[in-house]
């Protein structure tokens, strides 16, 4: 309890008096005497998560987690140890980001006990939506009654303050104007939309509001808790106003928490940004998250297929570090609830080799959202498309589609990191145009949800491409899955052949080996294998070394040595 205090201490700056820190310390000792389940203590090549929303297929009158119970049960749950379940809270707004309620269940869901039987099936990951919190919340509505305990729940400032260094990650206003029940008019700071009204931090009681929060997702049984935007969760007018120091020491508050009250609890940190900004959320390997998404990867790997090049995707993997200690590790992806972002390719690849790859996507069909900068330009941040789509031409037949497709998520599952799949993904769609039409923006167009018996039809073969990248990409991970070889903490290298053949050696400290050969050109590619006998994880074929192996166009290649 002592780190707890000395980081309350000094987030306040040694304001806090003693009766709110024995708060604090009492909610904590609290949450340690509830009944938690055990924990597993690290990870491992047996982990990999399912991206999926708790109402993503439907079924007659059934709870929407009854009926995803149900799917992964059946057709999921011998590939994925996990299941992310992204916002199940009542929302107002951005498909559940705009929580109205951090501590109920949207009824159309289910309940608390549905989530725990859920829970029975598999190990879960909740979203922390830390730095926002609905409009339409009670906690807003109080504040715009004039509710006293609710006062400085949320940050009001003078629309004419120089703002101008805020960092924005949309191109919508900062502030948002609202009316207060004595008629006053306040501008509100709201980061993403005026919709989503970004917490003070400054005031204690609104982190001790959100400390309950975090108690309460442990409790009710989460292994791994995802922090939103919590890049931005801290304000200082006349700063950027992200990754500030303050932000960093909540999210060591939050580690210090978990590891007190339910250790092996896994916090991720979602920082859509640059590399170097990203990994500053892993602290020192022991204070802050214990994973980071790895958002540039899914762009590079859309780049290296769509240029026929992994020089740029290789280059960068070289410079990833994995960590001997297994303190901290990635969190691997390419497709999610969001689009592909653009951001953190910035200071990786050129900005006209960025622009050119957004022109062709745009013109394959993808949608693009732009942001405001501070010289009063604009730039595309996110890529709105599948990952399937986004990675072939309009024009494509379904056999390249696969080849392609199968071929980015074995690079994926093959780099050093805990694996997530998007549902989406593993189901083979496509974009959904008529969701982005009814829905009225562009992240629609990979949020598509299901019948049951409709979905289920179309995997058992009424929809053969589904059905194919459903069967292949379950095949793919659950060879990774019985590897040890792709340990997140194995060693790890790369290189590039003639720019179209990636070369990954992962080496596991139980002596396994893997040469894993991606072919990312349309044509075929030769390659000398040294002087081993190889097997090929995912055929089963045996191969002889010290020869010239031809690998075919897209082919995928784990040979285990």
């Amino acid at each position: 309890m002592q780190k707890i205090k000395e980081l309350l201490s000094s987030i306040y700056d040694n304001t806090l008096n003693k009766s709110v820190t024995d708060t604090f310390i009492s909610r904590v000792e609290q949450g340690k005497h509830v009944r938690m389940k055990t924990r597993k203590q690290g990870w491992d090549e047996s982990d990999v998560v399912l991206i999926t929303y708790a109402d993503q297929f439907h079924h007659l009158n059934d709870k929407t987690l009854k009926t995803l119970g149900d799917f992964y049960n059946q057709w999921l749950s011998k590939s994925f140890s996990h299941i992310h379940l992204l916002p199940f809270y009542p929302w107002s707004s951005d498909d559940g980001f705009s929580v109205i309620d951090y501590h109920q269940v949207d009824p159309v869901c289910g309940d608390w006990d549905d989530i725990a039987k859920l829970n029975k099936s598999t190990r879960l990951m909740f979203d922390f939506v830390c730095n926002h919190i609905s409009a339409k919340s009670s906690w807003f509505q109080q504040y715009l009654e004039g509710n006293p305990e609710f006062e400085n729940f949320f940050i009001s400032i003078d629309p004419e303050s120089d703002l101008s260094a805020v960092t924005r990650p949309r191109a919508l206003p900062l502030l948002s104007p609202f009316i207060l029940a004595d008629g006053t008019k306040q501008h509100i700071w709201t980061t993403f939309s005026d919709d989503q009204i970004d917490l003070n931090f400054a005031n204690p009681q609104v982190l001790l509001a959100m400390v309950d929060v975090l108690l309460h997702y442990l409790d009710a049984g989460a292994d791994y808790i995802r922090l939103d935007a919590v890049g931005y969760m801290w304000k200082t007018p006349g700063t950027c106003c992200i990754h500030l120091e303050k932000t960093h020491q909540l999210v060591k508050l939050f580690r210090a928490i978990v590891d007190e009250v339910a250790p092996g609890t896994v916090l991720i940190t979602e920082t859509n940004v640059p590399h170097k900004d990203n990994i500053s959320y892993l602290g020192n390997g022991h204070d802050e998250a214990h994973m980071v998404y790895q958002f540039p990867l899914p762009p590079l790997v859309l780049h290296a297929i769509h240029s026929g090049s992994a020089r740029v995707l290789s280059q960068w993997a070289a410079s990833l570090e994995t960590a001997e200690n297994n303190n901290t590790t990635w969190f691997n992806f390419l497709a999610s609830h969001d689009g592909i972002g653009l951001n953190p390719l910035r200071g990786i690849l050129p900005e006209e080799d960025i622009l050119h790859l957004v022109n062709e996507l745009q013109e394959q069909g993808a949608l693009v959202n732009w942001k405001n900068n501070p010289d009063g330009t604009r730039s595309p941040y996110e890529v709105n498309v599948t990952y399937m789509d986004a990675l072939n031409r309009r024009d494509s037949s379904d056999e390249e589609r696969l080849a392609r497709f199968i071929l980015a998520h074995a690079i994926l599952l093959a780099f050093p990191g805990v694996p997530a799949i998007y549902i989406q993904s593993i189901l083979g769609s496509r974009n959904d145009y008529a969701g982005v039409e009814r829905l009225g923006y562009n992240r629609a167009i990979n949020r598509q949800k299901y019948d049951l018996h409709e979905i289920e039809s179309q995997l058992s073969g009424e929809n053969e491409l589904r059905e194919q990248v459903y069967k292949k990409l379950s095949h793919l991970i659950n060879v990774r899955k019985k590897q040890a070889v792709f340990h997140p903490g194995s060693s790890f290298n790369t290189q590039c052949i003639n720019d179209n053949l990636l070369v990954i050696k992962r080496h596991s400290n139980k002596g396994d080996n893997v040469l894993a050969l991606f072919n990312l050109s349309h044509v075929s590619q030769p390659f000398m294998l040294p002087d081993n006998n190889f097997e090929d994880l995912i055929t089963g074929l045996k191969i002889n070394g010290k020869q010239s192996y031809n690998m075919q166009p897209y082919q995928v290649l784990w040979l285990s040595y």
